[in-house]
């Protein structure tokens, strides 16, 4: 039941038995057993968790920073609080009972020291203060009962806590706000990415099935064209177009039906159009590394890597002025200008390969067997974490790797097989323990 903006609980307790009691326990106030009223004005018993004055508050109401109370722990501490009630009114029919006891000790010390000047009245005294004396019987009996209760509860409660601390104890310490915080911030990441993979897709121009293939990582300049996977699996090639430059790795990229690729013994990218034969855009990538003075781990001037996502054209490369690590950048896919650019803490020399999948960049490790996405960056925050996300290198040495938007998976080459690897876009938070 709700009333005025407060809960209040309602207890039933077993049926009362109805004994006799003297007027001075008439006098004594009872506790109402049919409705305790709101639970949470009463003092909190130890060990139960309680929101601090001024603590965090949710639509109003208060919550816990840390794991919340268990409803057990909750109808326990309610009755140990009724319970202990119980306590302090049978503890004043004790006090009575003391004093009733020092008046019956005075009477046996008057008939001891006179026991010749015994009269009747004394007798009837006597017997007026054992019959005040025999209600106490069944409040003591009770107060024993009780104390047993209070004593399981305890027990319970401890057995209880252990289990919680158990529970503690294998999540990790952890701001639960701060990790809510970061799961509603994932969800809204991975909405407004798929949200603009439907977007931005290019419209149906017939190219969307059409595979290019590039041999070698350098000293050539011929692209073969295949009208789709079957073809190129088959061979069937349809046609074949000459760069006027040579190329440089295999880490080139087909955007909205343009080529762009790193010129060989250059930091310079080419955008190249296949329905006119030319360069549309030349531009050099400041500071860039190139001609393996940055690559990836297998080498094969890959030090520039050109790659797309739902989220535009990127270059991923290493400068001597971060150090040699990996920065991103965002180009303009008409003039090849940098828009924007992000510089990490990861070596480019330690990395196996990497990809963007919705503005966050993933490297492996490495570019063998073993291989795992060990690491990320999220161009959207500025902010990267260690990942560990086993890889498939079931052909043991990886010479490309990149995303394709369009069909959400990997094209991978592997020592001389073209594998394809189906991507679920996940994430995984890890707790201060773990990090």
């Amino acid at each position: 039941m709700e009333g005025q903006g407060e809960r209040a609980y309602t207890r039933h307790y077993p049926p009362k038995i109805d004994i006799w009691k003297p007027p001075w326990v008439a006098a004594v106030p009872r506790i109402p057993t049919r409705n305790i009223g709101n639970l949470r004005s009463l003092p909190q018993p130890h060990g139960v968790p309680r929101v601090p004055p001024g603590g965090a508050t949710r639509n109003g109401e208060p919550y816990f920073m840390g794991i919340p109370p268990h409803p057990e722990v909750q109808n326990m501490s309610q009755s140990i609080e009724v319970l202990n009630l119980r306590t302090q009114r049978d503890f004043q029919y004790v006090l009575k009972m003391e004093s009733q006891m020092k008046g019956l000790k005075n009477k046996f010390r008057q008939i001891e020291d006179n026991h010749k000047t015994l009269l009747t009245k004394h007798f009837q005294d006597l017997k007026e203060k054992m019959d005040e004396l025999q209600p106490l019987i069944p409040v003591l009996e009770q107060y024993k009962t009780d104390a047993n209760l209070i004593t399981q509860f305890k027990e319970e409660i401890r057995n209880l806590s252990a289990v919680l601390t158990g529970i503690q104890e294998e999540i990790g310490a952890y701001d639960f706000e701060d990790l809510h915080r970061r799961v509603l911030s994932l969800e809204t990441r991975l909405r407004n990415c798929m949200t603009k993979l439907n977007a931005t897709s290019p419209p149906e121009s017939g190219m969307e099935h059409k595979v290019w293939y590039m041999d070698s990582y350098t000293n050539n300049k011929v692209v073969r064209e295949y009208k789709s996977i079957q073809d190129f699996v088959s061979g069937a090639e349809s046609r074949t177009y000459s760069l006027p430059f040579r190329w440089a790795g295999t880490s080139h990229v087909v955007y909205n039906g343009s080529l762009y690729y790193n010129k060989y013994q250059s930091n310079i990218i080419i955008k190249y159009s296949f329905d006119t034969g030319r360069i549309l855009a030349q531009r050099s990538v400041e500071y860039a590394g190139f001609h393996n003075v940055y690559p990836y781990t297998w080498g094969g001037f890959s030090d520039i890597d050109l790659m797309a996502d739902e989220m535009g054209l990127w270059a991923v490369y290493a400068t001597n002025q971060n150090a040699g690590n990996i920065v991103i950048s965002q180009l303009n896919a008409d003039t090849l200008e940098v828009l924007k650019s992000w510089n990490t803490g990861y070596p480019k020399r330690s990395a196996g390969e990497s990809f963007m999948i919705c503005g966050t960049l993933y490297v492996t490790n490495s570019h063998l067997t073993g291989a795992k996405v060990y690491y990320s960056y999220s161009t959207k925050t500025s902010t990267y974490e260690y990942i560990d996300i086993p890889f498939h290198n079931q052909y043991f040495h990886i010479s490309m790797l990149d995303y394709n938007a369009r069909d959400r998976a990997l094209y991978a080459w592997n020592n001389g097989h073209q594998v394809l690897f189906n991507v679920t876009l996940f994430h995984i938070i890890k707790t201060e323990d773990d990090a």
